[in-house]
């Protein structure tokens, strides 16, 4: 069942693995189907170099499990991906990490401002990567937490935990946990050669006047 967005989801976790968003089992992914509203996700605490499209699970939005092929449980964070997809309904893919830069701004709970312009692409409403306030892993407290940052940002931060990145596709959910670690490690640079005086950020509103040249004839 799904075998494609199966196969889809183990790739998208291993390369969050190899290139370090995420290290000894930690993080979890998911995709939403577009045409039945179930949910692939990976299993919980299996080292990504053994896991295989057999071991995703599925699951519908009440968390109700579909189909688990090898018997392995859904992560046990499910109830947060289930509540941002309930939240978004364009949201069809949802990447959460431990990326050590941006995890660390989670720990002390401190939002990273819109100071490059990239971040006019992640979906930022507030010019900044807000922090969701902390609730302990695989409760409803840290799926609730998720509901109103979620609505204002495609890249959070949960707080002494982690990161979380959503799109409508999955390869672009992937891209977006990359530049929030990308992101973290520019301001805490930023911070550390400024002396810890606060980098220059974008408004919102600069951030939303972004658009393709006119200049550059298209054929």
């Amino acid at each position: 069942m799904l075998e494609e967005l199966k196969k889809e989801v183990v790739k998208i976790a291993k390369e969050a693995d190899q290139s370090g968003l995420c290290k000894h089992k930690s993080g979890n992914f998911s995709i939403r189907d577009k045409e039945t509203g179930y949910v692939v996700v990976t299993p919980a605490a299996v080292d990504r170099a053994e896991l295989t499209y057999h071991d995703i699970c599925v699951v519908d939005l009440d968390a109700n499990v579909i189909e688990a092929v090898t018997d392995l449980k859904p992560t046990s964070e499910l109830l947060m991906h289930l509540e941002i997809y309930k939240t978004r309904e364009d949201v069809g893919a949802v990447v959460h990490t431990h990326s050590r830069i941006a995890t660390s701004f989670a720990v002390v709970n401190k939002p990273i401002p819109a100071i490059i312009y990239e971040c006019a692409t992640l979906g930022l409403k507030d010019a900044m990567i807000p922090v969701a306030p902390y609730g302990r892993p695989g409760t409803r407290e840290l799926s609730n937490s998720v509901i109103e940052p979620i609505k204002r940002s495609d890249c959070i931060l949960l707080e002494a935990h982690g990161a979380v990145a959503v799109d409508s596709e999955p390869k672009n959910a992937l891209l977006k946990a990359h530049y929030i670690e990308e992101l973290a490690e520019v301001y805490y640079r930023a911070l550390v050669i400024g002396g810890g005086k606060e980098p220059r950020a974008f408004a919102p509103e600069e951030l939303e006047r972004w658009e393709y040249p006119s200049e550059i004839k298209l054929k």
